[in-house]
C-alpha cells in the first residue's frame, strides 16, 4: 500500500508528465525542439525530480529522442507517418462501427452538435485541429470499449509529433467537417458498415492531404 508521504511525489510526477505532454500536443513544443529539465521545472512550477521522471517516461514512449546528452521532441519520417495512418484508420473505423452499435442518443446528439459548433473554427486550422481531436475522442468514448480507447489514445499521442495539421491545407477544413457529418449520420442511423466506411474515407483524405503538404515542402 502506498504511504501518505509518497502520494504527493507520485502526483507531482503524473502532473509533470501531463503538463509536458499537453504542451507537446498543443504545439508549444514541436518536433526538433530541445527540452531542458530546469526550464520545464520553472515553466510548470514543479521540482526537477518529477520533470526528470516525466522526460524519461516520454523517452520510453518514443515521444522524445536523444541528441547527445539532450532530449528533443521526436519527428516522424514518411514511413512512420504511413504506418501511423494505417493503424489509425483501422482503430478509428472500429470505434465508429462500435459507436453505431453502442452510442446512446445523448452521445449522438453531442457528436452532431460538435460538428455544428466546429463550423465556427473554419479558417483557424489550429482551433479546428483541437476541435477535431475532441470530436474523434468522443467517437472513441461512444464505442464503449475501454481497451480500444486506450489504444487510440496512444495513436493520437503519436500524432502530436506531426509538425503541422493537415487541416491547414486550403479547403480541407470544409471537407473535413462534411466528412464528420457523414460519420455522425451513419452512427445515428446505427449503420456500423457505413460508419466504418465514412471514417476510413475521412482518414484516407487526411493522409492524402498530408502527402500533398509534404510534397509541397519538398518542392520548396
Amino acid at each position: 500500500m502506498q504511504s501518505a508521504a509518497a502520494r504527493p511525489i507520485v502526483a507531482a510526477m503524473k502532473d509533470a508528465y501531463s503538463l509536458i505532454l499537453a504542451a507537446i500536443e498543443a504545439g508549444t513544443y514541436r518536433p526538433g525542439d530541445r527540452l531542458v529539465e530546469s526550464e520545464l521545472a520553472e515553466r510548470f512550477g514543479v521540482s526537477r525530480t518529477p520533470v526528470r521522471e516525466a522526460l524519461q517516461r516520454l523517452e520510453t514512449q518514443q515521444m522524445l529522442v536523444r541528441d547527445g546528452r539532450s532530449l528533443i521532441i521526436a519527428s516522424l519520417d514518411h514511413n512512420q507517418l504511413a504506418e501511423l495512418y494505417t493503424v489509425r484508420a483501422e482503430l478509428e473505423a472500429l470505434a465508429a462501427r462500435l459507436a453505431a452499435r453502442h452510442a446512446t442518443p445523448e452521445e449522438v446528439r453531442v457528436l452532431a452538435q460538435m460538428v455544428e459548433d466546429d463550423q465556427k473554427a473554419v479558417g483557424d486550422p489550429e482551433a479546428l485541429a483541437r476541435a477535431n481531436k475532441r470530436f474523434h475522442h468522443q467517437i472513441h468514448l461512444a464505442s464503449h470499449n475501454r481497451y480500444l480507447v486506450q489504444q487510440l489514445d496512444l495513436v493520437h499521442r503519436s500524432m502530436a509529433l506531426m509538425a503541422r495539421t493537415s487541416l491547414a491545407a486550403e479547403g480541407r477544413s470544409e471537407t473535413a467537417l462534411a466528412e464528420h457529418r457523414r460519420i455522425v449520420e451513419a452512427i445515428a442511423a446505427g449503420d456500423g458498415t457505413a460508419a466504418d466506411k465514412a471514417l476510413r474515407q475521412h482518414i484516407s483524405m487526411a493522409w492524402e492531404t498530408r502527402l500533398k503538404l509534404e510534397a509541397a515542402v519538398d518542392r520548396d
